[in-house]
C-alpha cells in the first residue's frame, strides 16, 4: 500500500490569520509530506507494507509507528478545519461535552489547558472512551489515543512546526485562536 499526502478542501492561505500561508506550505505541504514519504520508505518489505495507518499505529514501534502515526494525527488535524469555522458544536457531541465537562466554556478552558501546557511536542484530544463518555488526554511526539483504545474526536497539535512562524513561543495564542477555524460539522461526525 502508498500512503499519499490527503488533498485538502481549502487553499494555503484559507485559515489565515490563525494560520497563515506559511505555516500551512511548512506544516503540510512539507512536514506532512515528509512523514508520508518516510512511512512509504519504512514499511517497504516489513509486515506493515499493506497495513492500514490504523494496524500501524496499534501494532508498530519505531519509525514505523512515529511516521504512520504522525501521517494520520495531521491528516486528522487539517480536516478539522474550514474558512469561517469555530462557534460550538451541536447536537449529541454538545449534549455530551455539557455532560462530561459542565458547560462547553469548560470543556474548551480544560482543553486549551491541555494543549497550551503540554510538555515538549505533541498533541491535544478529545476522546470517547469504552463506556461513551468524553474525556481530554495529552499525548507526546506522535502518540494516538487510538493505541489506547480511545475515539479520537478532536485534537490540537502542538509541535512547534504547527504554530512557530506565526507565534513564535506564544503557544496560548495559537490554542486560543485554533477555535476560531474548526469544523464542527465534521468533529461531530467523528462522536
Amino acid at each position: 500500500m502508498t500512503f499519499e499526502l490527503p488533498k485538502l478542501t481549502y487553499s494555503p492561505d484559507a485559515l489565515s490569520p490563525v494560520i497563515d500561508k506559511q505555516t500551512m506550505e511548512f506544516h503540510y505541504g512539507k512536514h506532512h509530506q515528509a512523514y508520508v514519504t518516510n512511512l512509504n520508505n519504512l514499511i517497504q518489505g516489513t509486515q506493515f507494507e499493506n497495513a492500514s495507518l490504523e494496524t500501524i499505529i496499534q501494532k508498530a514501534d519505531g519509525g514505523i509507528f512515529n511516521n504512520g502515526a504522525q501521517v494520520w494525527n495531521h491528516t486528522f488535524y487539517f480536516t478539522s478545519f474550514k474558512p469561517g469555522g469555530g462557534g460550538e458544536p451541536s447536537g449529541d457531541l454538545a449534549n455530551q461535552i455539557k455532560e462530561d465537562f459542565g458547560s462547553f466554556a469548560d470543556f474548551k478552558e480544560k482543553f486549551s489547558k491541555a494543549a497550551a501546557t503540554l510538555f515538549g511536542s505533541g498533541w491535544a484530544w478529545l476522546v470517547k472512551n469504552d463506556k461513551g463518555k468524553l474525556e481530554i488526554v495529552q499525548e507526546n511526539n506522535a502518540g494516538n489515543p487510538l493505541r489506547n483504545g480511545f475515539t479520537p474526536i478532536l485534537t490540537c497539535d502542538v509541535w512547534e512546526h504547527a504554530y512557530y512562524l506565526g507565534y513564535q513561543n506564544r503557544r496560548p495564542d495559537y490554542v486560543n485562536a485554533f477555535w476560531d477555524i474548526l469544523d464542527w460539522k465534521i468533529i461531530e461526525s467523528r462522536y
